[in-house]
């Protein structure tokens, strides 16, 4: 079977990543993670004091800027390295959250992040989810996913996630910081937050990450069946 790219866009808090991860493991294929990249820029610019309006800043700071993903034996998962130090349990922070959106907004950033990002799935064979995989990152990816939630629905999720760190916040706060990233995602000039034409909605409110999972290898596996009768039939003829 051919290598394949499965891109997973949408709002945050649906699901996206831990689906995606799951996604990658079942089918042997990579997995990226773009919105810890673009939460690794956003800590180095707070840890640098980095202008955000301020262009020359910014460059300057993305020069200097190098993410990895470590696989972790121990937890059995790969974690985000930022200047080869592990950021993976301060990216996840709330006051990384609550200025991500803004970050990823900027168009040098993003120009940044997505040349990173086309490199690491030249050879097919990912999974990558985020904002503009299929519109921007890989506008040709075979399987293009857009999830969706309920907004209190994506709070109480994030508030679990939070509570599982040692973190508490309070649900309304979450809310707020919810709509200020739709809001930003999906009106930022550079890269918005859209469907794709040929993306399918997956509405994840109600659904658990192990029925996401399989829904989205029943399409990725679809997806391969055609492209394999597309090519047989062309051997054929």
């Amino acid at each position: 079977m051919p290598k394949i790219v499965i891109a997973i866009d949408g709002y945050s808090s649906c699901g996206k990543s831990t689906t995606a991860k799951a996604v990658a493991a079942r089918m042997g294929y990579g997995y990226i993670d773009t919105g810890a990249m673009y939460r690794a820029v956003t800590l180095f610019f707070l840890q640098e004091r980095v202008s955000f309006s301020n262009q020359k800043e910014v460059e300057s700071a993305l020069e200097r800027i190098h993410i990895t993903f470590n696989f972790n034996a121990r937890v059995g998962k790969n974690e985000t390295c930022l200047n080869g130090l592990n950021v993976e349990e301060e990216i996840r922070k709330m006051y990384i959250s609550n200025l991500v959106s803004e970050v990823s907004a900027i168009p040098e950033v993003r120009w940044a992040m997505v040349a990173q990002q086309q490199k690491m799935g030249r050879r097919r064979g990912v999974v990558m989810d985020g904002r503009d995989i299929g519109t921007k990152v890989f506008p040709d990816a075979e399987v293009k996913v857009f999830m969706t939630a309920e907004t209190y629905i994506r709070a109480r999720r994030r508030q679990q996630e939070l509570l599982a760190k040692g973190e508490m916040v309070n649900l309304d706060d979450i809310v707020k910081n919810i709509e200020k990233r739709d809001l930003i995602d999906t009106t930022r000039a550079e890269s918005p937050l859209v469907q794709a034409p040929e993306a399918i909605l997956l509405d994840t409110s109600h659904m658990t990450i192990e029925e996401q999972v399989d829904w989205v290898i029943e399409l990725a596996d679809r997806r391969l069946a055609e492209i394999h009768r597309t090519k047989t039939k062309k051997i054929a003829g």
